[in-house]
């Protein structure tokens, strides 16, 4: 299977609502690589990496998020694969 890179910004309610968190346990029991952080602006940050059905699922999955959060925009591009290992929470 190919693999993927995709970052990107998630807006709306995410931060405050165990986005990050949230996003991370999904990552890893997708078996994705990557990190994700919260802006100054409000909203959540993410970089992902791994097979391309678990990148599609994780992209879809940010639209959702936690239940107490509210999504009101996710921007994906693709990226050149980066190599990462595990999926971390950045401050």
């Amino acid at each position: 299977m190919a693999r993927q890179c995709k970052h990107g910004y998630v807006s709306g309610k995410v931060q405050g609502v165990y986005f990050r968190q949230s996003t991370a346990e999904e990552a890893e029991r997708l078996g994705l690589d990557g990190w994700v952080r919260n802006l100054d602006d409000g909203r959540v940050e993410v970089l992902f990496e791994g097979e391309e059905e678990a990148v599609r699922e994780l992209a879809e999955w940010l639209w959702r998020g936690p239940s107490a959060a509210r999504v009101t925009g996710v921007e994906l591009e693709d990226q050149p694969l980066q190599g990462l290992s595990g999926f971390v929470i950045r401050r």
